[in-house]
């Protein structure tokens, strides 16, 4: 890779989970960026609003200590733009006009959140950046996607610690993702509730969240909601062990299960039941939070 290539390929972030269903939920950003023209570029965090934030347009060279390709130390206003000046010479929405939507699962990857925004036709850049949020868990939704996947959904848990990716979505982007998420309902999520803490050190006033209607899945050993987000070829596996309805209708294994799923609304529609029947499907008990 060479200094300048952000690209999400040279990074080893591309590959969306819309298309390799067994890669959800991807991989996530870990440091604040600004996703754009399918690079990731590097955001640095300080005080005052997201629009004060600087975008590392320019990279260090290999002789500069540390990663290649780290941001240079002090800055330089020729290769390190204030963001909202940024978004006006890429003609995109300023910081301002953008709220932020917490990911717990895919949508915390650039590589999906890209696949789902330049497919709706809304524009692919958007600020990304990790949070740590307190009171939310990261369970599995209690049905199956259309792309064959158990994916990730929120519910309430006191004792959570976690550091969950924030986009910062225009309107635009905002509906257009609305879109994708048809088996979830957008909540607004205050900070006064659920505590958000960006890079910054600064607190997040709130942020929206999508949260299943379906509930999420638990775990039939302890009754707790089944951790999501993590493995999903592990998670199928575990399910399938669990349930000879399952492994009647989407066995024997992970890759056998996503063919099945992707290909046939009536079997995702079965599996969500057979969910329900096992008696897995639980609240994801978080109130009923309404928009900012």
């Amino acid at each position: 890779m060479t200094d300048a290539d952000r690209s999400l390929r040279a990074l080893g972030l591309d590959g969306a989970p819309a298309e390799l269903p067994l890669t959800y939920p991807g991989r996530p950003v870990e440091e604040p960026a600004l996703l754009t023209d399918g690079q990731l570029l590097p955001l640095r965090a300080g005080p005052g609003p997201l629009g004060g934030w600087r975008v590392v347009t320019g990279m260090a060279g290999p002789g500069h200590p540390g990663t290649a390709g780290a941001p240079r130390p002090g800055g330089n206003p020729a290769t390190e733009p204030a963001l909202d000046e940024l978004l006006d010479r890429l003609g995109a929405p300023r910081s301002g006009t953008r709220r932020p939507v917490l990911a717990v699962g895919s949508n915390a990857s650039p590589a999906q959140l890209h696949h789902k925004l330049t497919l709706c036709g809304t524009g692919a850049t958007v600020p990304m950046v990790p949070v740590r949020v307190r009171g939310i868990g990261v369970g599995c939704s209690a049905h199956i996607g259309r792309h064959g996947y158990v994916a990730a959904a929120p519910y309430a848990d006191p004792a959570a610690r976690h550091t969950l990716v924030a986009g910062w979505l225009d309107p635009a982007q905002l509906a257009a993702v609305d879109e994708t998420e048809f088996n979830y309902r957008r909540v607004w999520v205050p900070g006064s509730a659920f505590p958000m803490t960006l890079p910054s050190r600064e607190p997040l006033g709130g942020a929206y969240l999508y949260v299943s209607v379906h509930g999420v899945l638990a775990d039939p050993a302890t009754g707790r909601p089944r951790p999501g987000g993590g493995d999903q070829g592990a998670l199928l596996t575990a399910l399938l062990a669990a349930s000879a309805e399952l492994r009647a209708l989407l066995g024997p294994g992970p890759e056998r299960w996503v063919e099945r799923a992707r290909a046939d609304e009536a079997v995702r529609a079965e599996g969500r039941a057979v969910f329900h029947r096992a008696g897995w499907a639980r609240p994801e008990g978080l109130p009923e939070l309404h928009h900012e």
